[in-house]
């Protein structure tokens, strides 16, 4: 079963990456954009039977590795 984690910083938190894309994009001519910020998508393939322990496969992942709990916000979805 696939799994997508979602992995983005807390509201808050810093985002340099974010900051410097934002600089860049205005640099190409796009004004008036707001804020920006990047995350990224972690998508695995969990032997689970059902959608529900996929996520929760997942959302143990993430914990473990996939996301920084203490600055980083995830959401798990069942992808298909």
């Amino acid at each position: 079963m696939k799994v997508r984690v979602f992995v983005s910083l807390k509201e808050g938190v810093l985002d340099p990456q974010g900051k410097a894309v934002g600089h860049a994009l205005e640099n190409l001519g796009f004004r008036d954009i707001g804020e920006v910020r990047i995350s990224r998508v972690v998508d695995l393939d969990v032997p689970a039977a059902t959608a529900q322990e996929a996520v929760e496969k997942g959302e143990a992942m993430a914990r473990a590795l996939l996301a920084n709990e203490v600055i980083e916000d995830f959401r798990v979805e069942a992808a298909s």
